[in-house]
């Protein structure tokens, strides 16, 4: 689900860039749209070949640190399904490229900062949540254990109490 609201959420920055054609055309709207697509085309591949697409960006993005090639390698690792995906190191990479006022590359970095930045907090919400839960689970099973070793000593008592003294 999370994978989805990302997609639609990039796919509406999109949208949002095509509606605002009467502005003159930024140099990177280009490059972005086509990060953008290869994000998507890469989503709806099997797991091998979103593998060999992530490697190609890492590849590219090893020999150039341009702001696109940091681009393009945070949105697969952001888009793409666990195992490939990788929030950290998306974020970190975004970084030093988000910046909201930016058109095209520091518009969309900024947009992908906030979506991850957002799964991550959800992620740490719910290990949070799991951690009470546990906790909570494991301060009942103890009373109802504690419970239990009562009811045996009340049983045992009565026992004692049917069974005639010799």
């Amino acid at each position: 689900m999370p994978h989805r609201s990302l997609v639609a959420a990039l796919l509406v920055a999109v949208a949002a860039c095509a509606a605002l054609e009467t502005l003159p055309p930024s140099p990177f709207q280009p490059p972005v749209d086509a990060l953008v697509q290869e994000a998507l085309d890469s989503a709806r591949l099997a797991p091998p070949q979103q593998k060999a697409s992530l490697q190609r960006a890492e590849q590219a993005f090893g020999r150039d640190a341009s702001a696109l090639n940091r681009l393009r390698l945070a949105l697969l690792l952001a888009t793409l399904a666990p195992p490939l995906r990788d929030d950290a190191r998306a974020a970190e990479l975004l970084e030093p490229i988000a910046d909201p006022g930016a058109p095209g590359v520091g518009r969309l970095a900024a947009l992908l900062a906030a979506q991850v930045g957002e799964r991550v907090r959800m992620a740490r919400e719910r290990e949070r949540s799991e951690r009470e839960h546990d906790k909570r689970e494991e301060a009942l099973r103890q009373q109802l254990e504690a419970l239990r070793a009562i009811e045996r000593g009340i049983q045992e008592r009565e026992e004692k109490l049917r069974r005639p003294e010799k």
